[in-house]
């Protein structure tokens, strides 16, 4: 996992589901413990001295993080964090894009091949712009949810967005992010109509 804001908090929501954080990287170097980190370690350096304070035994090479094996891999900071130079050593099941384009063209043709499972930035991305959209609907009203009542609705709308994106790549057997632009062209296509366009 790459830290930067999203991926500290995918980290913590991570750990409140019960997964194990066993590496997480910054602009300074990564750091790795097979066994877990301790992540309120992990926040107060990154908050107050650096990732690498955490003991020397525990440093690994940044690009190395990339390659461990491990079931998620959240690339949530660099463009192009997978590419044709390292797909081959790519051993995560499951990689959520929290950062704009983590993997390339190229590296995601190779991932797919080897069955690994590419939830797209396009969608793993998308809470923060609801969120927004939440905050200008209640601006709007001049009334505010609970954050309770945020979380609540959002959920609905992702757990709803993953399901929509899944079911579509079902159908036109393809992979996550092809099924996110399947999606989203539909749907481009569907205000065009409406609004007498086409």
């Amino acid at each position: 996992m790459l830290s930067s804001t999203a991926g500290r908090i995918a980290a913590k929501l991570l750990a409140e589901l019960g997964c194990k954080i066993v590496a997480v990287s910054d602009s300074k170097g990564a750091i790795y413990n097979e066994s877990g980190l301790d992540l309120a370690k992990v926040e107060y350096l990154k908050d107050h001295q650096s990732l690498l304070d955490y003991g020397e035994s525990y440093h690994l090479p940044p690009a190395k993080l990339l390659e461990l094996d491990v079931d998620i891999l959240i690339p949530a900071a660099l463009e192009n964090a997978i590419t044709s130079e390292n797909d081959d050593r790519i051993q995560a099941k499951i990689i959520a894009e929290a950062a704009n384009g983590p993997v390339s063209p190229e590296a995601d043709r190779i991932l797919a091949e080897k069955g690994v499972i590419v939830i797209p930035d396009i969608l793993a991305n998308a809470g923060g712009v609801t969120a927004s959209y939440f905050e200008w609907v209640q601006n709007l009203m001049n009334y505010y949810w609970s954050e309770e009542e945020v979380n609540k609705k959002l959920a609905d709308v992702m757990v709803q967005s993953f399901h929509a994106v899944n079911e579509t790549a079902k159908e036109f057997h393809t992979d996550l992010r092809n099924a996110a632009y399947i999606i989203s062209l539909k749907r481009i296509t569907e205000a065009m109509k409406a609004r007498g366009w086409v």
